[in-house]
């Protein structure tokens, strides 16, 4: 893309040189910024008119109605200085996502918006609402919003933070140029980002229905199969086995906690995060594990050998409840703390087939079907004794299983890393390509 013929010293720390036609201006000269109301928790009802709070405006751009709260639907007379319309540009005002942008380019139904989300109206003889919406969504957007937060110390922005932001202004006409411009580039980086998102989707899905499919019915297409009495898993190999867990080990609790007391002995502890974001499902000693203190006698019933496996057995939904991990050595002076379960084996199963045998859908829909709980979902010992596991005879059969398993997901976990490293290319090429034509770094050409 070409650039400006001519560029003029800046005023302002965050621009060296703008083209010499336009101008810096600060931003609340040009720009009204509405907060919403402060809905409280009495205000609430279970249907109605949406709240778009925070948590509605999708990073990807778009709002997710899905999780939303109401009001009642004969209050909205009350509140129409409030309702969102179609084209509003609403941001983050505080949070961890604070400065997340989205322009509201449908609407079906009345929206209503929350305090903490701010919605931009520019004074339309100075400012296209669209260039607006690609200067917000800049990086130097961003970086305005992070220099006064770290300056201010607190996660929020207003008004008075809008008013020591400035940026570059073309003429009127020109923004409009630039808008569509934008609207038009960004939206083919969109489709193209949305095609490697399915593809992603897809490889994900085939992973799972090939585990399912191989810890179920095995390598061999053309062995005899029998029913295996458990209606969620239907038929298995003749020759293989359906065991209840507590035929297969012992399942035991923790107490070991995250503090440090004077009169104990230092040791590494296995966390609730390193099984739950485990991706590999493998516990090895070279892992960052925290470092507390524990008593004797912790340290003597609460260790770790290779063969274990560490359960979450609580989430807070059942759908991502009793993952599992396996510890593939001995770790020397470590422990595993009271958020986890260990299931130690009596009995030998190939370590790397355990990990399948209970990360898929039949194990996991038993899991969320058994866990009991309102704000958290919980599993009790007596759910993990009553597993229900199928289980090849021959620890050689595990292992082929195991090791087929282990190369076909390793080259679909390649692929989407693959996919997903090209999704933030472009990413970053969308960010780019905003941030240089917003702020005059390269020329629109017609």
């Amino acid at each position: 893309m070409e650039k400006y013929k001519e560029y003029k010293d800046s005023d302002i720390i965050w621009f060296n040189q703008i083209p010499k036609h336009w101008e810096t201006f600060r931003f609340i000269d040009n720009v009204y910024l509405k907060h919403g109301y402060q809905f409280r928790d009495y205000d609430f009802t279970n249907e109605g008119i949406r709240i778009i709070k925070i948590s509605q405006l999708n990073p990807k751009g778009y709002l997710e109605l899905e999780k939303s709260s109401f009001i009642d639907a004969k209050r909205l007379d009350s509140f129409k200085s409030i309702v969102i319309q179609k084209g509003d540009i609403l941001m983050a005002l505080t949070g961890g996502t604070i400065g997340k942008i989205v322009r509201v380019d449908e609407i079906n139904e009345p929206l209503l918006q929350n305090y903490r989300v701010g919605n931009f109206f520019p004074d339309k003889n100075k400012l296209d609402k669209d260039f607006l919406y690609f200067l917000l969504s800049s990086k130097l957007t961003k970086e305005q919003i992070d220099y006064l937060l770290n300056r201010n110390g607190q996660p929020n922005i207003g008004k008075e933070s809008f008013k020591s932001m400035f940026f570059t202004l073309p003429p009127i006409k020109e923004q409009t140029q630039i808008a569509n411009y934008l609207d038009a580039k960004t939206k083919v980086i969109d489709q193209k980002i949305k095609l490697l998102q399915q593809k992603i989707i897809h490889y994900k899905a085939y992973r799972k229905s090939l585990i399912n499919e191989t810890v179920t019915k095995g390598l061999d297409k053309s062995v005899k199969l029998k029913d295996s009495g458990v209606e969620w898993i239907g038929e298995i190999p003749a020759h293989w086995e359906v065991k209840r867990l507590k035929s297969l080990g012992e399942i035991s609790t923790s107490s070991v906690n995250k503090k440090i007391e004077e009169d104990q002995k230092m040791i590494s502890l296995v966390n609730y995060t390193d099984v739950f974001k485990n991706l590999n499902k493998e516990i090895w000693n070279n892992f960052n594990f925290m470092r507390v203190t524990a008593k004797a006698n912790q340290i003597f019933q609460k260790n770790l050998k290779k063969g274990d496996v560490l359960f979450t057995p609580s989430s807070e939904t059942a759908e991502d409840i009793g993952v599992s991990s396996v510890v593939m050595e001995d770790l020397k002076n470590t422990l595993y703390s009271y958020h986890l379960l260990r299931l130690r084996f009596s009995q030998e199963i190939y370590d790397k087939f355990k990990k399948y045998m209970f990360n898929n859908d039949f194990v996991q829909y038993y899991f969320s079907k058994s866990a009991k709980g309102t704000t958290r979902k919980i599993l009790g010992l007596n759910d993990f004794n009553n597993l229900q596991i199928i289980l090849p005879n021959s620890v050689k059969e595990q292992q082929q299983i195991a090791d087929f398993l282990d190369t076909k997901t390793s080259t679909i976990d390649k692929i989407v890393k693959n996919i997903e490293t090209q999704i933030s290319t472009l990413k970053e090429l969308r960010k780019t390509l905003i941030n240089e034509v917003v702020t005059g770094k390269v020329k629109v050409v017609k």
